[in-house]
């Protein structure tokens, strides 16, 4: 029998790859072992077979009809459909016509921003193909406990990591004195009080810091000498003190939202920097959240009215040297212009909220989609997507990010929409999925164990029944998930939505 090697490597333009003699001898040896088996010995066999399958490689796009071999969470085998008819499984699925990909991050939640809502949000991330999230902004105790319980089982749960609550300085955004802004975050009044919370932290095994927008540039410097040195990314908003090439070189390791990139994109982004700390210092005594606005309102406006390219390239030039990952979450940035929210097709997930929440989204998106669009938020969206545009140009990695639950963002839903924006402001379907899946695996140094369908990697997946390369809206077209190798199939995710 003449054999073809583990990964059969055909792209998109249907060229077959260079192959090498290793994958081939590592195929046959595996192929060998899953035949000795024997079919009539269920207790040797893999778990789970799914054949002649068509997978959505996060590299070099579409592999056309292969066999994925699963068993206790790993995938043990991929090759050509035609070369394992052999391989038997305790389990088969069908995968003829049908699309595999790696299981979806999002990479920008809040598990604390509604509380409330917590407890729906494993059923609903996995019943929309998330299989693993990256929580943003939390009490410690708060997050801690759903990181727990999503390790006690994984197979019912997406993987997370967390980094506890925002890192942010005097007087701090998030602290709890409404819905508008629960307490996210904690106050931090000197570099001392920087060092006590980020050794604390880190005794408590959170997979990252974030840092916010009321630090000093002194106590910024320090979260990010003590990540770097703890081994710990720190990713945040640009503090208001500070420029963005400033906070990139100190160490930022990325940057949420694109927040704050406006004001130093501007021709007059020293003028505005000025500005900004005298306003921070004039404004020390009032609630964070309110001063925070105060000069965003003061500010933004101004700075992309004043959008210079040649500035904006050099600050881009600086981010892509110091690799300072980009998060855009359009499906948040967007929402005040394009109020997807109302989209039939969003508004369905509603449904799937617990009673009190689905009535007050109903209730309070549509009293918002009531209100008028003001002139320069059309401006403002324009821009946001050309930008990311020029950061995709500049070779600036970029992952995938929501910012759910806030303003309407179903948890797992949310993420299609965000794909689906990326893809509006430039990418190819590919590279848009590539910021759900590698990526994210590639931030945490884990791309050895995710983000691709190879031989040794966790059995995280997502089967569809149409091709997401074509339309990227046909992520959504969702027959089966896999999360740690346990197989969700149709009725089984309408059970988590129900």
């Amino acid at each position: 029998m003449q054999t073809k090697e583990l990964f059969f490597p055909i792209g998109q333009d249907g060229i077959e790859r260079e192959k090498s003699v290793e994958p081939r001898l590592s195929f046959l040896l595996s192929l060998c072992l899953l035949i000795a088996c024997g079919p009539g010995d269920p207790k040797n066999l893999p778990d789970i077979r799914i054949i002649n399958v068509n997978i959505i490689d996060s590299e070099i796009g579409l592999i056309k009809n292969q066999t994925v071999v699963i068993d206790d969470q790993m995938i043990i085998q991929v090759g050509d459909a035609t070369e394992m008819t052999k391989v038997d499984a305790n389990k088969t699925v069908d995968g003829t016509g049908k699309y595999l990909m790696p299981g979806l991050w999002d990479a920008h939640v809040h598990f604390a921003y509604i509380e409330e809502l917590a407890p729906s949000m494993f059923n609903l991330f996995l019943a929309y193909g998330i299989t693993s999230v990256r929580d943003t902004g939390g009490k410690i105790d708060f997050v801690r406990k759903w990181k727990n319980m999503a390790q006690a089982d994984p197979t019912a749960a997406p993987r997370i990591m967390i980094a506890g609550p925002l890192l942010d300085g005097l007087p701090n955004v998030y602290d709890g004195s409404s819905a508008m802004v629960p307490e996210l975050s904690v106050g931090l009044g000197t570099v001392e009080d920087v060092e006590h919370q980020v050794a604390m932290l880190d005794s408590l095994e959170v997979d990252l810091l974030k840092a916010y927008e009321m630090l000093t540039p002194e106590q910024f410097e320090r979260v990010a000498e003590m990540g770097k040195n703890r081994g710990l990314k720190v990713t945040g908003h640009v503090p208001l003190s500070m420029s963005v090439i400033a906070a990139s070189d100190a160490g930022l390791s990325s940057l949420e939202h694109m927040r704050n990139l406006e004001l130093a994109c501007a021709g007059n982004a020293d003028q505005l920097l000025e500005q900004r700390r005298t306003l921070l210092n004039q404004g020390k005594n009032d609630p964070g959240g309110v001063l925070r606005s105060r000069i965003h309102s003061a500010q933004r406006q101004n700075a992309v009215e004043n959008y210079d390219d040649l500035v904006a390239d050099q600050v881009l030039a600086v981010l892509a040297k110091n690799e300072t990952w980009q998060i855009p979450t359009l499906a948040l940035n967007l929402a005040s212009t394009d109020r997807q929210f109302m989209r039939e097709d969003f508004r369905e997930s509603f449904a799937y909220l617990p009673d009190s929440i689905e009535s007050a989204w109903r209730n309070n998106s549509r009293t918002f989609a009531e209100s008028e669009i003001p002139d320069f938020q059309q401006t403002y969206r324009e821009w946001k997507l050309n930008m990311v545009k020029k950061i995709h140009d500049a070779k600036i990695p970029m992952m995938a990010g929501t910012d759910c639950p806030i303003f309407f963002l179903t948890p797992g839903r949310s993420l299609h929409l965000e794909l689906e924006s990326l893809v509006e402001a430039g990418l190819t379907p590919l590279e848009a999925i590539q910021t759900a899946t590698q990526r994210p695996a590639e931030y945490f140094d884990i791309d050895d164990k995710l983000g691709f369908i190879k031989t040794g990697m966790e059995a995280d997946l997502l089967l569809l029944d149409a091709n997401p390369l074509e339309d990227i809206k046909n992520t959504m077209k969702i027959n089966s998930v896999f999360r740690a190798g346990r197989h969700y199939d149709r009725n089984a995710l309408d059970g988590l939505l129900e």
